[in-house]
């Protein structure tokens, strides 16, 4: 057996690098898509509620005649 001798560019190596990195990035969000629908639909199975013992807050409600803050410095200019 003879032996080959070759020479590797590093831009080849560049390409490479990033072939890999492309592929577990693109592996890790569909692990992260499954993940989520897998852990979604085990919480409805088991009749699991995140929000159960969370204490919401009321919606804050803005009556239309209160100046804004721009308004408040625009007449103190005056």
């Amino acid at each position: 057996m003879t032996p080959t001798l070759a020479y590797v560019d590093p831009s080849v190596m560049s390409y490479a690098v990033q072939a890999v990195a492309g592929v577990l990035i693109a592996g890790s969000v569909v692990f992260g898509v499954v993940w989520r629908r897998v852990k979604r639909n085990a919480q409805k199975a088991l009749h699991i509620d995140e929000n159960a013992g969370k204490e919401v807050e009321a919606d804050l409600e803005v009556s239309p005649d209160v100046a804004t803050a721009s308004d408040a410095a625009t007449a103190k200019k005056d």
